[in-house]
């Protein structure tokens, strides 16, 4: 195997005996030790850990036992979720002094039942309300394609630690944008499934009626292998133990000839940089789209998402917020601060028309299966420049970079991010948007743009 090898790669030779799990680890933990310096991935290293799960998978298989889908293939998490005996930092300065987690999260536990070998914790933007990347505690997350831009947030050390080659796969969470802002601004696949599809529990919360957990990856094969074990009902999940969801395993090389493909129009036409619309038409040109389809009041959608977005985090954050203002990055205080100074009226509006705006939208999924759209207006901005020039018009890098992803994951829809190199050098990612409960679509059109050279992860740079 040439380059870093991916998930299903390692999984194979694993299997077949070819190389051992204990080797992969150790090389996985040798370009951490090596790459990480550079980009400013992870924030914790689980070494013993991670060679103590390699040495079972190597003994499993002396044994002739069967391995998981994903033996002995190493990932890390954003450091949002449970670790037993590590403490859950959130991205935080305030969360430093918790106790550490008794148990894995739902997510981290189901990938190595899998066989997934855990190597670290990940940087994100403190309580994953940034779209940036920029931490004030940890240290700024750097993109691998140029260390002077942003990685995108909150799931930065995510997609950072992906795109260098770290991890074949890594896992991050997605509230109003997380795991697609730095799957464009770094290159890499990434999956927002359906909200509710993936359990939660023993993830850190933002904004409950919004957050979803989620895959980023090199390869469209390794996110669907990664998703697809993470399905199943979790009791402790309140959504799933509301409505539980049967796990339906996405057959990436299905084709797409029976699916109704469309471009997002009106509004995801406009506020985007030329790079984000040519990866949208060459998308477009790839699957021979010529048919268009706007979301009605997306723009509102936006607002609406904004409004709940930081009513429910400053309700989330209030008592420390009245105890340990000081200990917040200042960036967030205030827009916690802000949220929490949100009329009720107004809430209480956004969520009436929420749900308006999903029925609306569905009735646009019963004319097409999916949509293409940009994911990011631009490409990764440098680090520390809190404007940007987008078609004329000066902007807020922080909210901004989030103007196409949040009014769909404003009703929970699912999306896989696919990146795109522009002709500027730097990657740029499209949104391939299916209905609800269809991951699967998504994933299909995403393999197909891969298979045809549009869509595919830059050479991992570490």
């Amino acid at each position: 195997m040439s380059g870093v090898p991916s998930g299903a790669e390692i999984a194979a030779a694993i299997a077949a005996g070819k190389m051992s799990a204990l080797e992969v680890a150790e090389a996985a933990l040798a370009r951490i030790e090596a790459g990480n310096p550079r980009v400013n991935a992870f924030t914790a290293v689980f070494r013993d850990r991670a060679l103590a799960g390699a040495r079972s998978i190597d003994q499993r298989r002396a044994a002739g036992q069967p391995l998981g889908p994903l033996a002995g293939v190493p990932f890390a998490v954003k450091n949002l979720f449970d670790v037993k005996g590590v403490v859950t930092l959130a991205g935080s300065k305030i969360k430093r002094g918790d106790p550490p987690a008794k148990a894995d999260a739902t997510a981290v536990a189901k990938l190595e039942a899998a066989g997934a070998v855990l190597v670290g914790a990940l940087n994100m933007g403190e309580y994953a309300y940034d779209f940036t990347g920029e931490n004030a505690h940890d240290g700024n997350c750097r993109n691998p394609r140029d260390t002077a831009r942003m990685s995108g947030g909150s799931s930065s050390g995510s997609g950072a630690a992906v795109a260098a080659g770290l991890v074949p796969f890594a896992l991050g969470t997605d509230t109003n944008g997380s795991i697609r802002v730095p799957s464009s601004l770094c290159g890499t696949f990434g999956l927002k499934p359906t909200y509710g599809r993936l359990s939660r529990a023993g993830s850190y919360p933002f904004v409950s009626s919004f957050d979803h957990i989620g895959p980023l990856a090199r390869s469209v094969t390794d996110l669907a292998l990664s998703y697809d074990v993470m399905q199943g009902a979790d009791p402790h999940d309140p959504i799933q133990a509301a409505r539980p969801v049967e796990p339906a395993a996405p057959d990436v090389d299905a084709g797409i000839g029976d699916l109704r493909l469309a471009i997002a129009g009106g509004y995801f036409e406009q506020g985007g940089t030329d790079e984000a619309h040519a990866a949208v038409a060459a998308v477009a040109a790839a699957l021979k789209i010529s048919r268009k389809v706007e979301l009605p009041e997306a723009g509102r959608a936006r607002a609406a998402a904004f409004v709940i977005s930081s009513v429910e985090g400053a309700t989330l954050h209030l008592d420390r917020l009245r105890k340990r203002q000081g200990d917040y990055d200042p960036d967030t205080r205030d827009r916690f601060l802000a949220g929490a100074l949100v009329p009720g009226p107004w809430y209480v509006q956004a969520q009436k028309f929420r749900r308006w705006y999903r029925d609306q939208v569905s009735k646009v999924f019963r004319e097409v299966d999916i949509l293409i759209a940009p994911a990011t207006p631009c490409v990764a901005p440098p680090i520390g420049n809190p404007t940007m020039v987008i078609a004329g018009q000066e902007m807020l890098v922080r909210p901004n970079l989030g103007i196409f992803t949040q009014p769909i994951s404003f009703i929970g829809l699912p999306v896989a991010a696919a990146p795109v190199m522009p002709a500027a050098g730097l990657p740029i990612a499209v949104q391939i948007i299916a209905a609800p409960w269809n991951e699967a679509a998504a994933l299909r059109v995403a393999r197909v743009l891969e298979r045809a050279g549009v869509c595919s992860a830059p050479p991992a740079v570490s």
